[in-house]
């Protein structure tokens, strides 16, 4: 007994610095458990207001103020009828009704640098006009029917590396003045642009004639020569009550419009036989026509009227495909008349004031009053954007005002994001995507719908072939099969999830995208001949000697099926030329498109459906077999000792008491097919169309993040709007998890009972 006793006490602190450690060992597992998930929940939320913090700029309301008051410089040389900016907003320039250019300094107003325009002699300015505002070029219309044209340039240089800005003029057609009428007749109204090869004018002459003259130039083979050729028209209008003319930077449309709001419309493409292509009345009786100009681009016109309305007028394509124009959308300034209309150089917006001095900003895609401000009290006489738009200048008869404008991302609002928008060019109001162009004319469309809807559209094909198939493959696996086949089938099933969704993508778009074109009416056959062979299959088994059904061990029945699918799906393709023959006229494709419309293109929503389907299958496969198989034996014992079927044992006591794990298996796999890129990016056209055809393609939320910003300009506007995106994706997951886990849990406890 001593010697039991004494080993008894040896052995004591050896059980009590094992039971220590145990408890170390246990609290530090605990405590890196309850680290870890502190993590990700500290990196998922990381991850949320990083996109938030990249996002959030695009809402912020923008801003203006005044910077500088001053009188108008050198105003005895003439009244204003021109103002405009250089790029650095560092010089403006004034141009004169008596055809000289003021430079000054926009910090002090103090002038720079005047320039006299050199005219004709014994001539007079009877008009002006300004070309496109990026070009910088402008014209003098004279009393003896010449003009004279100019340009206005600033060149930059960096003496003692401090920049300096030097103003210059330069005559792109030459110092001497061109004769636009033959009849030299005072030109009163003057509308012009200018590119490398031709100029076009269109003029109002004082005899009330409209005319248009077109010069294109021969250069000369040797030195720098080059003479004008001219062509010329004359516009059928009602000429005495023109009081505004407009040509297109592209030299093809010319508007007309009076004080009343009749606007002529002609098509000079054809410079020597004009078309014209329309007439309308563009406002209501008794208001009358003060402003009118071109929106960025060319393609609308800008209407301001005596009522304080602005309304977005452009060309869009009628039902026999002529150009004709429509009204987009109108902007209500002010109850005073709109005065001056200016439009922003690089984006689709425009600054207006009234003739109570009162100034606001817009865009026109967004359908957004960004700012409005009361400027002066004063009559204003002109009004400029900066070639930025960061700052406009406002000038009325004795004073100039700067003010600065903060306005980074006008073109997002609700309505530009998820709603319809009646974009230019277009016969009517849609969802677009199309983000970016080579030219700043283009307008932007930077609709989320269509990226939301083919998110949706891939997965809902996907789950449409993954569940059915997942979930029959587990219940038959877990349940019915034999535990020898079934450790084969799990993990080769399995494996599956390890394949590169980027191997799964290009062998869908190289191989099963033209596969399914070529075989689709196969394709519809097998789901009508596999199903159909199957049932005959196994109702003849039954009529099989019991000798023969015997040798087959229970559940390993699936295993002669196989061969049985296989002979079913050959016998589909076999049939499908056939079929394709009798019902479908030789092609499936052709006989969809002209009897429902639906149109076939190669790498479409069904090709995605299949790719996506074989990468999510093995996420459900894997989840929902697990659940299945873990529902305790004694229930299914239990429901088989009462006399239930082995069916009715499975759909009313394994799959009640299994179903909160096939719901999070289901949920885990539209989660993997909401986020998939690769196999989308890869296997689809990857166009933003909203169309419900299982043969049109789409693109997703993520596939366009991923083509996309690669080429977006870092704090941009579309490279924000990308980050939009991404944040829609996040939240959208979140929140259907979470509501996810919410029906998990309400079915655990439902059927925790059982």
């Amino acid at each position: 007994m001593s010697d039991t006793s004494s080993n008894n006490l040896s052995f004591q602190p050896v059980r009590a610095y094992y039971q220590r450690w145990r408890l170390i060992k246990d609290n530090l597992v605990r405590y890196s458990v309850v680290a870890g998930g502190l993590g990700v929940i500290a990196a998922i939320a990381l991850i949320f207001f990083y996109l938030l913090f990249a996002v959030f700029p695009l809402f912020l309301a923008p801003e203006t103020h005044a910077l500088k008051q001053y009188a108008v410089p050198e105003i005895q040389l003439g009244n204003t009828v021109l103002l405009a900016t250089e790029e650095q907003n560092e010089i403006g320039v004034r141009f004169t009704d008596q055809a000289i250019a003021v430079f000054f300094d926009l910090e002090s107003g103090k002038a720079k640098q005047i320039t006299k325009i050199t005219l004709p002699e014994n001539t007079t300015v009877t008009s002006f006009a300004q070309a496109s505002q990026d070009t910088g070029v402008v014209a003098y219309g004279l009393n003896d029917g010449r003009v004279v044209v100019v340009k206005h340039e600033y060149k930059i240089s960096y003496p003692n590396d401090v920049r300096l800005i030097t103003p210059e003029i330069s005559y792109p057609l030459g110092v001497e003045a061109i004769v636009v009428d033959a009849n030299a007749q005072a030109i009163t109204k003057l509308a012009l642009q200018v590119d490398s090869e031709v100029t076009t004018f269109v003029v109002k002459t004082a005899d009330n004639k409209v005319s248009l003259k077109s010069f294109t130039k021969q250069e000369s083979l040797f030195g720098d020569e080059f003479t004008l050729e001219q062509t010329g028209a004359v516009l059928e209008a009602n000429a005495a009550k023109i009081q505004h003319i407009l040509l297109d930077k592209d030299q093809r449309n010319v508007y007309l419009a009076t004080a009343t709001g009749h606007i002529s419309f002609f098509n000079v493409r054809k410079k020597s036989k004009p078309e014209i292509i329309q007439n309308l009345n563009i406002i209501a009786t008794g208001i009358e026509l003060t402003s009118l100009s071109f929106l960025n681009g060319d393609l609308s016109l800008l209407v301001g009227d005596s009522s304080g309305l602005v309304a977005q007028w452009s060309k869009v394509r009628d039902i026999q495909g002529q150009p004709i124009l429509k009204k987009l959308r109108e902007f209500k300034v002010s109850n005073a008349a709109i005065t001056h209309i200016n439009p922003e150089q690089r984006r689709k917006g425009f600054i207006v004031t009234d003739a109570n001095g009162l100034s606001a900003v817009y865009h026109s895609t967004a359908e957004r009053e960004l700012l409005k401000t009361s400027v002066t009290s004063k009559t204003p006489v002109a009004l400029v954007f900066s070639p930025r738009a960061n700052r406009f200048l406002l000038q009325t008869a004795q004073e100039l005002h700067v003010w600065e404008v903060d306005n980074e991302h006008p073109e997002i609002s609700w309505q530009s994001l998820w709603q319809e928008v009646w974009y230019e060019s277009y016969s009517e109001a849609d969802y677009i995507w199309q983000s970016s162009s080579s030219s700043n004319d283009f307008e932007p469309k930077m609709s989320l719908t269509p990226l939301v809807f083919g998110t949706l559209k891939a997965a809902f094909y996907t789950m449409l072939v993954a569940t059915p198939l997942a979930l029959m493959g587990a219940i038959y696996t877990a349940y019915f099969m034999t535990a020898g086949m079934r450790r084969y089938v799990k993990p080769g099933i399995e494996m599956m999830g390890a394949l590169p969704t980027v191997i799964l993508g290009f062998l869908a778009g190289l191989w099963l995208a033209p596969f399914v074109e070529q075989n689709l009416t196969a394709l519809f056959a097998l789901l009508m001949i596999v199903p159909l062979s199957v049932m005959v299959f196994a109702y003849l088994w039954q009529y099989l000697p019991a000798t023969i059904r015997q040798r087959i061990p229970d559940g390993y029945e699936a295993a002669i099926l196989i061969p049985v699918i296989i002979l079913a799906t050959g016998l589909a393709f076999l049939l499908s030329v056939p079929i394709e023959n009798l019902c479908f006229g030789g092609s499936m494709q052709g006989w969809l498109q002209n009897q429902f419309g639906i149109g076939y293109d190669q790498r479409n929503s069904l090709v995605v459906g299949i790719a996506m389907g074989v990468a999510v299958i093995p996420t459900i496969f894997s989840i929902t077999e697990d659940a299945i198989f873990s529902v305790p034996k004694h229930l299914t014992i239990g429901s088989l000792a009462l006399g239930a079927t082995p069916w009715q044992t499975m759909i009313r006591v394994v799959l009640l008491t299994a179903s909160p794990g096939i719901f999070s298996a289901i949920m885990i796999g539209f989660g993997r097919a909401v986020g998939e890129t690769m196999i989308v990016l890869m296997a689809t056209g990857n166009t933003p169309v909203m169309d419900l055809s299982v043969f049109q393609g789409m693109r997703t939320l993520s596939a366009n993040i991923a083509v996309e910003i690669p080429e977006s300009e870092v704090d941009s506007t579309h490279y924000r709007v990308l980050f939009l995106a991404a944040l829609v994706l996040f939240l959208f997951t979140f929140i259907f998890n979470t509501l996810a886990e919410v029906i998990r849990q309400r079915l655990r406890e439902k059927y925790s009972s059982l």
